[in-house]
């Protein structure tokens, strides 16, 4: 069974151009569904199974999306905050993208690397704990870790009854009261290094997602974001063995 949504927001879904826009063509008559024209933005259809044109012409699924955004901090991951705070999708105002939605998460404070698409398998495996790419962060900390608070890292520090853990740690610079660690991840959990951190008596000043597998954020500016290539798509997600058999 589909799922049914306005017509606007169905050509949004998939794909086609914003829903402001769509708005505007279904009030135009621009847009016909099944084959009879309808000026309701609102007019239930089902997004999966409908035919549904655009000045005559077949309006199908939308076309595959994956972007990557350079998060700033003080941006809150979703699509509507009801404490109205700006979210990451101010970073794409008036780029006509339809709809994406975030991969993962990064929390208001953290910034860097976060992934947006608009294929639900695709981010499914980047997201899965067991063969999804590792995540990689560079965290600033009020101290300086020792080895064995690092060793303990990887072998796992109780948190509320949780067992978190660093696929890998290591340190990358020290200055004269802090520290920069870089810290890998294959699990999403909840504000996990921040948490980690706290378990290890250590504050985090900064928390960067510098890359997601192969993928590095390198000089992406700060708000800024662009389509990933096919072979970065491709190099986040491999095939199966036995897709590729």
């Amino acid at each position: 069974m589909g799922s049914r949504h306005g017509l606007a927001r169905a050509l949004s879904k998939r794909g086609i151009c914003s829903r402001s826009c769509a708005e505007t063509w279904v009030r135009e008559g621009r847009v016909a569904v099944d084959g009879r024209a309808v000026r309701d933005p609102e007019y239930p259809v089902d997004v999966a199974h409908a035919r549904i044109s655009v000045d005559g012409e077949a309006a199908g699924g939308p076309a595959p999306r994956h972007l990557m955004l350079n998060k700033p901090r003080g941006l809150v991951t979703t699509a509507r905050d009801e404490r109205g705070r700006d979210t990451v999708y101010r970073c794409f105002d008036g780029a006509g993208l339809g709809w994406v939605a975030p991969v993962g998460r990064l929390d208001r404070a953290s910034e860097g690397l976060l992934l947006f698409c608009n294929d639900p398998a695709w981010a499914a495996a980047i997201t899965d704990p067991e063969r999804g790419p590792g995540k990689t962060y560079h965290v600033q900390v009020d101290g300086h870790p020792t080895a064995a608070l690092l060793a303990a890292m990887l072998a796992g520090i109780d948190s509320d009854g949780e067992t978190l853990r660093a696929a890998s740690v290591r340190p990358l610079r020290e200055g004269g009261r802090n520290a920069w660690l870089e810290v890998v991840l294959h699990e999403g959990r909840n504000r996990q290094i921040r948490r980690l951190m706290a378990a290890c008596d250590l504050g985090v000043l900064r928390l960067v997602r510098v890359a997601i597998g192969p993928l590095v954020l390198g000089d992406l500016a700060k708000g800024a974001w662009r389509p990933l290539t096919a072979e970065e798509v491709a190099a986040l997600v491999p095939p199966t063995p036995a897709a590729a058999a």
